[in-house]
């Protein structure tokens, strides 16, 4: 047990170890496509931005610029007359929201992108987001709006007054430290100027099926791993369950040895102390006594004898196939001969009662065989009887079928043992194993019989009430 449990947990082990590796390389895979993805559309869209610059007539922010402007004007002179710090700030929120709600609402880069990644082949479904870096309003004096801390530290030098007219354009990436921080793809960072605002942005994409994008870039990837963990794991479980089959097999021949050693002591230490008598002269010149030592020797001699050929019936079975010379035989006559022959030999010490109703059939059966089957049937009952043995055989016909059932007062086959009585060598743990002869061949043969005819056989049987054979089979 504890072995089995050894190598059952190294097992779990191993899949474990393998799966975490296979975890680490899909995790690997996912991260590398998804930013070959990022990869792509970055530069995608930085050609398709590229593109628009060169195409001078375009501008997809000049609604955008007017509507600003605009407001712009307004706000500058209502900044000029706010006092109160807390009514600055206040105000100075409302000009952020409203500048980010323009900007995301009627700029038109969001549709001209879709329409290059569409001529591109590639997905043009994605989600924008426009965020505002920089923002100043410029009246009298200049407002300071908002600047993030990313601005403060990278600003380039003062782009307004340097001759670049109302426009202000940076295309430069932006940096990793500022990317990593969203999924989104960063598109462009871009300066607006206009007679009453300056303007910083940064324009985002982001696609609404992106995990789905990847999951198809990684699907060979990650079916293969699948695949490779179910193979090991099953491979594994084949292995564990064919250990397990071999290490019963092996108990179960260890434990035939021993049942045959035993089973062989007993003739051969009575034919030995026989033969020993017989070297006496006060035996010899007895013949009588000579007579019964002869009977002992030659009853022990056929017991020895049946069980050496009950192992090499079962050795010729597992190497050819089982083969019956079937007869019409009628069953109820067979059943009586078969049921009397064993109230005077083995069972002259049981109490047997026979209830039949054949209805006269015969069967195509092998009556050699099935006298064996039987027999067997009845010796268990006397033999697994720690009492005076009682013995019911009763036989029926049911949809074309024999039904011969052997019930005993015995003492009984465990749930767990009835699962494997027919096995072969198979022997019910009650205690001492060695209290009962045998060599756990009986109902093996027992079962191999009426497989043979074509049938089949099962077991009834509570510990301590005794137990019910039934054999079916068709005629």
């Amino acid at each position: 047990m504890k072995k089995r449990n050894t190598i059952l947990l190294l097992g779990v082990a191993a899949i474990a170890i393998l799966i975490i590796a296979q975890i680490i390389i899909i995790r690997g895979i996912w991260k590398q496509n998804l930013e070959m993805l990022d990869l792509r559309y970055r530069l995608l869209s930085q050609e398709a931005v590229s593109t628009l610059r060169r195409q001078r007539a375009v501008d997809v922010y000049d609604t955008v610029r007017f509507i600003l402007d605009n407001y712009s004007e307004k706000v500058a002179k209502e900044l000029s007359g706010i006092k109160d710090e807390k009514l600055l700030q206040q105000k100075k929120d409302e000009i952020l929201e409203y500048f980010t709600m323009v900007l995301n609402k009627e700029q038109d880069l969001s549709g001209y992108l879709s329409a290059y990644f569409e001529r591109m082949g590639v997905d043009k479904e994605f989600s924008h987001r426009i965020e505002i870096v920089n923002l100043e309003i410029i009246g009298v004096d200049t407002f300071p709006i908002y600047q993030n801390e990313f601005f403060v530290r990278q600003r380039p030098p003062d782009q307004r007054g340097q001759g670049q007219g109302p426009q202000v354009s940076v295309s430069h990436t932006l940096p990793e430290t500022l990317d990593a921080r969203t999924s989104n793809i960063l598109v462009e960072r871009r300066g607006l100027e206009d007679n009453y605002y300056f303007l910083f942005f940064e324009y985002y994409i982001d696609f609404t099926d992106k995990r789905m994008m990847v999951l198809r870039a990684s699907s060979a990837s990650l079916a293969m791993s699948i695949f490779s963990l179910l193979v090991v794991v099953i491979l594994f479980l084949i292995t564990y369950r064919n250990l397990m089959e071999e290490r019963k097999l092996s108990n179960l021949k260890t434990d035939f040895i021993n049942n045959m050693t035993h089973e062989l002591k007993t003739p051969l230490a009575t034919i030995t102390v026989a033969g020993k008598t017989l070297e006496m002269q006060k035996i010899r010149s007895d013949e009588t006594k000579v007579l019964e030592t002869a009977k002992m020797i030659g009853k022990q001699s056929v017991n020895l004898n049946q069980l050496i050929n009950m192992v090499l019936e079962i050795s010729m079975w597992e190497r050819t196939e089982f083969q019956l010379d079937k007869k019409k035989v009628h069953i109820e006559e067979l059943m009586n001969d078969i049921v009397n022959s064993f109230k005077v030999g083995p069972g002259n010490s049981a109490s047997l009662s026979q209830k039949y109703n054949f209805n006269g059939i015969e069967a195509d059966i092998d009556p050699i065989y099935f006298t064996t089957m039987i027999n067997n049937l009845l010796s268990n009952a006397v033999k697994y009887s720690d009492k005076d043995p009682v013995i019911n055989v009763e036989g029926f016909t049911n949809d074309n079928k024999i039904c011969i059932s052997v019930a005993d007062n015995g003492i009984g086959i465990s749930r767990t043992d009835q699962k494997h009585i027919f096995d072969k060598f198979y022997r019910a743990s009650s205690g001492n194993i060695h209290k009962y002869k045998g060599l756990g061949l009986g109902l093996y043969y027992v079962r191999k019989i009426a497989e043979a005819h074509g049938g089949d056989v099962s077991v009834n049987s509570k510990p301590g009430k005794g137990s019910i054979f039934t054999v079916t089979l068709p005629y």
